[in-house]
């Protein structure tokens, strides 16, 4: 291929000022050079700044390519590279084919690691195999059979690297010199199939990133095919840029190799990491700072911590050698417990060269951090709805032509599907009318998911009901679908906010006679929208047929030309389950007694909505041989009765409550922040029955996970990162504790707080955006594309990436599973914090 012209960002240099950039850099890099890498316990290559990680983790099987798979380098601390794999296209989306991993070896004498992999249509199956080599490091690609015909001039190893740590530098391609830019200007081509893709930014042997940055220097040579630099963000916002070889056609053995040497700064060590709250302390509660050390790092200054005075200088209050904790992870810990100062004031931690920002000790700290969620993020996602924060619009009123059927026998994305029948009176592709009032956004995506509407509902009816939340600062109209915030319209905005879940749930019933799995958009290029969500589809109801040539909900572009414009709508998956209809059932009777007398309408179609669904079931009961599913339903059916009976009075509701009740209790830890809330209206023969259950959960659950890591509570290891978990052991000891002060102490209650706001791995920020004095300032909202934020969102936390790096991107939204914001969480992290005020006033 041949090398593409020079754009306006980047120029090609030649001669002298090759000469001159090498010059430059020569100073930084003389005391640095390359890693000597070796393979160690954790079977990933290690160096003291460096290490390669040869598929130590691998696809996700629900969200595709998630960025985490492959060859991936860290490089002095930060996961800078990732994906080295071969693949099918240049720079591959979040949904472009990607292959299956069959087998990883570790060889050890030989310093090798080998990954089988396979495409299975076309069928094509080959290694990858990484090893060390004199200098640096080696990717191999290898197979036994050529590559097959439909691959050929397709298939390429790939090895992407992260945008953010690279801007400002430059980049060297054998004699050509570009610099990294800041926002994609590359050129693109149009393929035969109508898609688009980048052309490479320079083509050569040799390419270097980053040689002006000793910290991020890598170079990647080869002497076979060539190397091509491109820039993946001209296809996607959340690309990467992208080295490839192409894989050679007829030809068997070993196809491509690169020689990859990474800069090093020898002695280099991480900085310490001091994990405080950066929302502050009340005075009576723990205060433990955390502090995060490289392996090699064996120093001990002692830890403090100083008070700031009036006049800008600081006074040491408390100081002392940190308590060793040990390892966790890659990472070595010792603590610091300053619980011992209770004087409110402004204070700072110090450890060595190391000093945090301010924070304040003060009996009402926790008073506001829960305002902007409920004042900005949940009126932002509201759905159906024109939305205002003063002169800005955060969107249009969208998707009021919601929405079609489902077709059936169909697998979407994410997990989406609809069965082999609708379920309903409506045809595949026929409107569904009345879904388009209430709900929310689900994440910093656009769908409804029917469980978080469900979720949010219960949060916010307990808000109401068990803490009196009556904070107005948002205007909402339904009749006009109308909501600004910051505008008090003299009406409680959970109240509103608990109508406009309900309004959604109440009209799937009224639409299809039971609960949806949710709404979703019809095609890829509208589920990847980024913008004003008004902009989705237009809004006019679509009654006709598609054309099948031009149905293609998977295809990685909008169609420029087409007849079926208007075939924008989102589709309603109508699957009918039990856990779906039993959630409406418990989110809407309890929706019913909150709205009385505020929307009695609403709140009598609740009610009926809820006994219908409710009664359905009953009368043709779920069976399940599977322990877990039979388990889990009748945990929900309980649920339902409980809030049914709540909301009735009704014995008969009652009865079936003591029925099932058991299960609930045999599932304890999944349901003990219910479990608590119920305590008041089952009385006190409740309380104590469940009081065995409560010890045995602070024993075998809570005080396990406080152990379990320095930060005093259980991490995640799943592929989503767990502060829903947290969030919710959290409340769930809170609320306890009211009841059992003698079993459950409230230091589980305060840990979780102390790691949302800044005391966990990696780094001390904030998990939820805008509350703290560093905090999560570029998250994966539905703003991702701005590198910006939601206030009040709270996103996912620390990733732990296998097998030993915790991770949470403070410079990339875009790895959602570390940085998206969803709705119940929000709700949920409302519910602990004024659920803690509470309790320690």
């Amino acid at each position: 291929m041949a090398k593409s012209k020079s754009t306006s960002i980047l120029r090609s240099l030649t001669g002298a000022a090759i000469c001159f950039l090498l010059t430059t850099c020569q100073s930084k890099l003389a005391e640095s050079g390359p890693a000597l890498l070796a393979l160690n316990d954790s079977n990933y290559f290690e160096a003291p700044g460096l290490n390669i990680l040869v598929f130590s983790n691998s696809y996700d099987g629900m969200f595709d390519d998630s960025k985490m798979a492959g060859v991936e380098i860290v490089h002095h601390g930060l996961r800078t590279a990732t994906n080295g794999d071969v693949r099918l296209n240049p720079t591959p989306g979040q949904w472009d084919l990607h292959p299956t991993l069959v087998e990883r070896r570790v060889e050890r004498d030989s310093n090798l690691i080998i990954a089988q992999l396979k495409y299975d249509d076309p069928q094509f199956t080959y290694q990858i195999q990484g090893r060390t080599v004199e200098g640096g490091f080696s990717i191999s690609v290898w197979t036994d059979q050529p590559v097959p015909s439909a691959l050929a001039g397709t298939a390429g190893l790939n090895l992407e690297f992260t945008p953010m740590p690279y801007f400002g530098r430059t980049w060297v391609m054998d004699e050509r010199i570009g610099e990294i830019p800041q926002y994609p200007d590359g050129q693109m081509t149009t393929l035969s199939t109508g898609e688009t893709e980048p052309l490479p930014i320079a083509t050569g042997k040799r390419f270097s990133i980053a040689p002006d940055d000793p910290e991020r220097h890598i170079t990647v040579t080869t002497s076979g095919e060539d190397l091509m630099f491109y820039d993946g963000r001209n296809k996607a916002q959340n690309g990467w840029f992208v080295l490839r070889s192409l894989l050679p056609a007829g030809k068997s053995g070993k196809l491509v190799e690169w020689f990859i040497t990474a800069n090093t700064i020898p002695g280099w060590v991480r900085k310490p990491n001091i994990g405080h709250s950066q929302t502050g302390y009340l005075p009576i509660q723990p205060k433990l700072a955390v502090i995060e050390l490289d392996k090699n790092d064996k120093s001990r200054p002692n830890a403090s911590l100083l008070r700031v005075n009036d006049d800008g200088s600081t006074t040491e209050v408390l100081t002392t050698k940190p308590k060793e904790w040990g390892r966790w992870q890659r990472y070595d810990y010792v603590t610091f417990d300053f619980s011992s100062v209770t004087k409110p004031g402004v204070y700072k931690l110090s450890y060595g060269k190391q000093t945090t920002l301010a924070f304040p000790i003060a009996d009402d700290v926790y008073q506001r951090a829960w305002h902007n969620t409920l004042d900005v993020f949940l009126p932002v996602q509201m759905d159906h709805m024109f939305v205002r924060e003063a002169y800005r619009v955060w969107h249009g009123a969208p998707h009021l032509d919601d929405a079609l059927q489902a077709p059936v026998n169909y697998s979407h994305w994410d997990g989406w599907r609809q069965g082999p029948v609708t379920g309903n009176k409506y045809k595949p592709l026929e409107h569904i009318p009345g879904l388009n009032v209430g709900g929310w956004f689900d994440a910093g995506d656009f769908d409804i998911q029917t469980p978080s509407q469900q979720a949010v509902i219960n949060a916010l009816v307990q808000l109401w009901e068990e803490f009196d939340v009556a904070r107005d600062e948002t205007l909402i109209d339904q009749a006009n679908r109308y909501v600004e915030i910051h505008l008090p319209d003299g009406k409680p905005d959970v109240l509103q906010q608990i109508e406009h879940g309900a309004l959604q749930l109440v009209a799937q019933v009224k639409a299809v006679g039971y609960a949806l799995q949710g709404i979703n958009e019809s095609h890829l290029w509208q589920y990847r929208h980024l913008g004003d969500a008004a902009n989705k589809t237009n809004n006019r109801n679509y009654t006709g047929q598609p054309e099948a040539q031009t149905y293609h909900p998977r295809s990685g572009e909008r169609p420029y030309n087409h007849n079926s414009k208007d075939f924008d709508d989102r589709f309603a998956f109508t699957t009918r389950s039990a856990h779906l209809d039993y959630g409406s059932v418990t989110a809407l009777a309890a929706a019913a007694r909150t709205l009385r007398g505020y929307n009695d309408a609403l709140a009598a179609e609740c009610l009926a909505s809820a006994r219908k669904l409710f009664d359905d079931w009953q009368q043709h009961p779920i069976e399940d041989k599977e322990p877990f599913v039979a388990g889990y339903m009748t945990t929900l059916e309980a649920r339902a009765a409980y809030e049914l009976w709540r909301a009735t009075g009704d014995a008969t509701y009652r009865a079936h409550l003591d029925e099932t009740l058991p299960n609930m209790l045999s599932a304890f830890s999944f349901n003990a922040p219910v479990l608590a809330s119920m305590i008041p209206h089952l009385g006190n023969d409740f309380r104590d029955k469940l009081e065995p259950y409560v010890r045995d959960w602070v024993h075998n659950v809570l005080e396990p996970a406080s152990r379990s890591t320095p930060f005093g509570v259980a991490v995640s290891r799943h592929s989503w990162a767990g502060n829903s978990l947290i969030i919710s052991q959290a409340t769930a000891a809170c609320l306890l504790h009211k009841h059992y002060p003698a079993l459950v102490d409230t230091k589980y209650v305060f840990a979780g707080l102390s790691y949302l706001y800044g005391t966990h791995a990696d780094s001390d920020i904030s998990f939820v955006s805008g509350v703290g004095a560093y905090n999560k300032r570029v998250a994966y909202g539905n703003n991702r594309a701005d590198f910006s934020f939601i206030a009040g969102g709270v996103v996912p936390g620390i990733r732990l990436l296998k097998p030993d790096l915790p991770e949470n991107r403070n410079d990339y939204p875009f790895i959602w599973s570390e940085n998206e914001y969803v709705i119940d969480i929000a709700a949920a992290y409302i519910l602990y914090v004024v659920a803690v005020n509470q309790m320690t006033q």
